[in-house]
């Protein structure tokens, strides 16, 4: 399975099949999740999905960087970035799909 990513289409089509609805339906439904996520995100509120990891927004302060070419320091702007921290549960699965 290296190499594969799994797309919106790959999960609505998931849906359409685990839960029956039709394929625009499950698309739309992946769509309002998505969005969802996203909107809280950008609101800045922390995503915590159960079993799978949490989602959060940080705001990291202003410094100073070194061009690694010429050694000049460049100012790194202020700035907000998304981070993620898988579930213990995630963690297990992903280290047992490694050894399988």
């Amino acid at each position: 399975m290296a190499g594969k990513t799994l797309t919106r289409m790959d999960l609505s089509e998931a849906v359409f099949r685990e839960v029956g609805l039709s394929r625009n339906e499950s698309a739309q439904l992946v769509e309002q999740v998505l969005g969802a996520i996203s909107s809280s995100l950008a609101a800045g509120e922390t995503v915590k999905i159960s079993s799978f990891g949490t989602f959060s927004v940080r705001d990291k302060a202003q410094r100073v960087g070194r061009n690694p070419k010429t050694g000049e320091e460049v100012p790194i702007l202020p700035r907000r970035v998304l981070s993620f921290r898988p579930s213990h549960l995630m963690k297990e699965r992903v280290a047992d799909g490694n050894r399988k």
